[in-house]
């Protein structure tokens, strides 16, 4: 989906041209009409006769609130077992009005029903206690991100990707980050089970000194695949960090570059020949989502922007930056791959032009191939691409071809038609437009949507753009036309007063500057991300960035970021060369020297004012002396690596937390260090340093995040096993239950194993047996404590739990402050004991607390921007 850049409309959507931050009740008061923006769907046929009156009706509508469940597919499933077993047969009974209620229904066309659509009204939700349950769980499931609050036409790019573990992959306008959250499930398919069993085969003796595994997940069952998610606005790209983390991948990096300029990234350099020098070597993809800054006029069913505000011209303006960017990704391409190009609006200058566009500088089909995707997603209804359609100028003159526009140009000037360009009519060779695919809202109840899958069939050298081909838009350049036309001597056309400055002077001046301002401002020039943000989804937790706003030509109000709209420059030529293949640690990449990448540079970064420091990324020694108790304490096995430890800060040195990477991932930090790419986040907390009342305690635990990895290598020693539900619904809603002067016989099955258990950190494995099974096998960190023990575990993680698996709503307790507050009346030896367990407790939630502060401060931003949405619309 196309991007946003500032507060929805009642969280609506995106932007259309503008719109947002007004209040959700005068979206019901506006009309939902638009002259030109109905006229130019209907007068050339985009939308087929037969349909048009329920495709405008539909789209006054509003749309219908949908879900996915995330995480691992065992996981996912587990929490739509609750779903589907519980809430939906007590919703199904409710009847309002002599009907019954429709329940939520799983979305048709996504794989094992892990999306959900619902359309229930507001009164009826209000109304009626089972929808009160539900809204419940949702709430509590989403904030511990079991499910992700998405739109259902925007979960459709990612599936039609065909990425699988192992692939590298790139999501180049990616914040929030719900797509890029499938992407990254989809790197990671497979990935526990083949741990698992990996880790049995070793202990058994059975196994290979080689890491091995299935396809993709050689690293002994581990994904050796990587996701990077970029996005422009440094604000976005760290609200895209919060909702990456919950996936806890050690296989994803995040940046904050330009799309258009994205810089290609270095590997390590393979062994030389004696006497030679290793060739550089940079990644290349298997797989890119371009899923561009887009008008979103496919968003009108919840953004009134594109009712207020639409005009022809919004889409004319963004043509150049969306072709900018598939271009950019396909020469970032593998030969082989696929790039998925989407956008949330319907217009087919933004779409079927943008492709045409982008395979004609690409050398044409035979370097760039439309994949038929009709095959794909079983029952999702959808049209085919367009092949013919006109451009509509400032003067509402339509225009079929780019010869009438030049022919008026030549006979009456170009007022009116500044923008627009060659490549936003049909193309003039037979390109198989067809395949390209619209969801129309009408079809499945949904919004509108452009998805389009292109495949790289060889390398190209990308065509620089002709600005022969582009009317100037502006006063100026008229004059400036005019003048030439009255002196019969050819001026240099100019846009504005700024162009007075010589072309190449003024871009090597932006090329000076690109080390120091752009930098400055962790923004490359002309950041075409930023350039029209209308974000068409109201999944994300961005809405209450501050943001800019600037009016177009025709008086219309966008949302932009922290720069100007300009029209960036022409992509220099991308240079390709043959290089070696990688050895089958490392994907293997094709070469290309970036035409965009960033200067050298060992000094760190400027920043904007107001921005966070981004500390260094630093890899550990493996032989660092705080490693060797570590594995000691846990029995880690050797067969862990201890290369992919990394720390942030610049003297390399674990002194509160320790984050794991995968092997590519610590390749490209490494290798990219200094060279100007600007890393936002990568790596899993793994470890985490507290204090101990006992000098011979380990004072690292294995944090929540990056347990997952971990636990099949690790010994017996730390392992605590739990089968009855009874006692984790204990741990569940006290903390610190005490473990000495007989606590311990409350804590059932597993009182004497925790009793006996030196302080410290241990495992807690919750398995199934019997009748009273759990749902799922879990795993969780536990700390023994002087005097008590504690799942390490938020509170929001322990309230979902106890709502999905218990029906169970009681407020979780702190037991440590019932005490204190017993203890007022008792002898001061109690006094002193408590206050002793106060103190050794007192680091243990130190990391716990902050997890909860950030969780608090992102949803407070969350929830100013529109509290009825953050809650699914179904506020009781």
């Amino acid at each position: 989906m196309g991007k946003r850049g500032g507060k929805k409309f009642g969280k609506g959507g995106r932007g259309g041209g503008g719109g947002g931050g007004a209040q959700r009740r005068d979206w019901q008061d506006f009309p939902r009409s638009n002259e030109r923006f109905e006229n130019y769907y209907n007068s050339q046929d985009i939308i087929p006769e037969e349909e048009r009156e329920i495709f405008w009706e539909t789209l006054r509508k509003d749309l219908p609130n949908s879900f996915r469940f995330t995480g691992s597919k065992g996981h996912a499933l587990s929490v739509q077992e609750r779903l589907k077993d519980y809430y939906i047969p007590e919703i199904t009974s409710i009847q309002y009005e002599g009907q019954n209620v429709e329940p939520p229904r799983p979305v048709e066309w996504y794989p094992d029903q892990l999306a959900w659509s619902m359309t229930t009204p507001k009164q009826v939700i209000r109304r009626f206690a089972p929808f009160a349950s539900f809204q419940k769980f949702l709430v509590a499931e989403t904030d511990v991100g079991n499910i992700s609050r998405q739109e259902v036409v925007s979960m459709i790019p990612p599936l039609l990707m065909d990425l699988r573990p192992g692939m590298t992959c790139l999501d180049m306008c990616a914040a929030p980050g719900s797509k890029s959250a499938q992407l990254m499930e989809m790197i990671h398919t497979g990935e526990e089970d083949a741990m698992l069993q990996v880790a049995k085969q070793v202990k058994e003796g059975g196994a290979s000194a080689e890491p091995f595994g299935p396809e993709g997940l050689a690293d002994d069952g581990r994904t050796t695949g990587l996701l990077i998610a970029n996005d422009s606005d440094h604000k976005r790209a760290h609200m895209l960090v919060h909702q990456m983390k919950r996936l806890s991948s050690p296989n994803l990096i995040v940046t904050n570059h330009d799309a258009t300029m994205f810089p290609s990234i270095r590997l390590p350099p393979l062994p030389a020949a004696e006497g030679k020098v290793a060739p550089n070597r940079y990644l290349k993809f298997d797989r890119i989502l371009a899923d561009v800054p887009c008008t979103g006029d496919g968003t009108a069913r919840k953004n009134v922007g594109v009712w207020k505000d639409w005009t022809p011209q919004n889409a004319v303006g963004l043509h150049a930056v969306q072709v900018r960017i598939l271009v950019r990704a396909l020469q970032m391409l593998k030969v082989g791959g696929r790039v998925v190009y989407s956008t949330c609006s319907l217009n087919p200058i933004e779409n079927e032009a943008v492709v045409s566009s982008a395979i004609e500088r690409c050398g044409g089909l035979d370097n760039v191939n439309i994949v038929d995707c009709k095959d794909q997603l079983p029952g999702l209804k959808r049209a085919t691409g367009l092949k013919s359609w006109k451009v509509q100028d400032r003067e509402n003159r339509f225009w079929s071809t780019w010869d009438e526009v030049e022919k008026h140009r030549a006979e009456s000037g170009i007022t009116g038609l500044g923008r627009i360009g060659e490549g936003m009519f049909p193309p003039s060779s037979d390109l198989p437009l067809e395949r390209c695919m619209r969801v129309y809202p009408h079809m499945q109840d949904t919004g509108g949507f452009f998805i389009t899958v292109l495949e790289k069939k060889s390398e190209i050298r990308a065509k620089p753009e002709d600005s022969t081909k582009v009317i100037p838009k502006g006063t100026v350049a008229a004059l400036s036309e005019e003048l030439d036309k009255k002196n019969g001597e050819p001026l240099e056309k100019i846009e504005a007063l700024d162009d007075l400055v010589p072309h190449d002077a003024e871009a090597e001046l932006e090329r000076q500057k690109s080390a120091s301002v752009a930098e400055a401002t962790h923004q490359l020039p002309y950041s075409a991300t930023n350039q029209v943000s209308t974000k068409r989804d109201a999944e994300s937790l961005e809405d209450g960035l501050p943001v800019k706003r600037t009016k177009l030509d025709n008086g219309t109000e966008v949302v932009i970021g922290d720069r100007p709209v300009h029209q960036p420059p022409p992509l220099q030529q991308e240079q390709e060369s043959e290089v070696p293949e990688t050895s089958d640690a490392t994907p293997a990449p094709g070469a290309d020297t970036p035409q965009a990448s960033a200067p050298e540079q060992a000094k760190p970064l400027k920043r904007k004012p107001g921005q966070p420091i981004e500390e260094p990324f630093r890899y550990i020694d493996p032989n660092h002396e705080e490693l060797e108790p570590i594995y000691k304490y846990f029995e880690l096995s050797d067969r862990f690596p201890r290369d992919r430890f990394m720390v942030r800060n610049a003297d390399a040195t674990p002194t509160r937390t320790v984050y794991y990477t995968s092997a590519l991932a610590r390749d490209i930090l490494v290798a990219n260090q200094g060279h100007g790419l600007k890393f936002v986040h990568c790596g899993v907390k793994m470890f985490v340093k507290q204090d101990a009342q006992r000098p011979d305690v380990c004072r690292w635990r294995i944090q929540t995040d990056g347990l997952r990895l971990v636990e099949p290598w690790l010994g017996p020693a730390r392992a605590v096993t739990l089968t009855q539900k009874e006692t984790f619904h204990k741990l569940l809603v006290e903390m610190f239950p005490k473990v000495d002067d007989g606590g311990w016989q409350k804590l059932g099955e597993i009182g004497e194993r925790v009793r006996d258990i030196p302080m410290g950190c241990s495992i807690l494995y919750v398995n199934s047996e019997g009748e009273n099974k759990f749902s799922e096998r879990m795993v969780l960190p536990l700390w023994r404590s002087l005097h008590s023990i504690n799942l390490m575990l938020p509170k929001e993680d322990r309230r979902a739990m106890l709502l999905r698996i218990f029906n169970d709503s009681t407020p979780v307790v702190n037991t440590t402050q019932k005490r204190a507050a017993a203890a007022t009346n008792t002898s001061t030896a109690a006094v002193e004991a408590i206050a002793t367990e106060e103190e050794a407790i007192k680091e243990e939630n130190v990391v716990i607390g902050q997890d909860e502060q950030d969780h608090m401060d992102t949803r407070e931003t969350y929830t100013q921007a529109n509290e009825e949405e953050d809650r699914f619309n179904t506020t009781v």
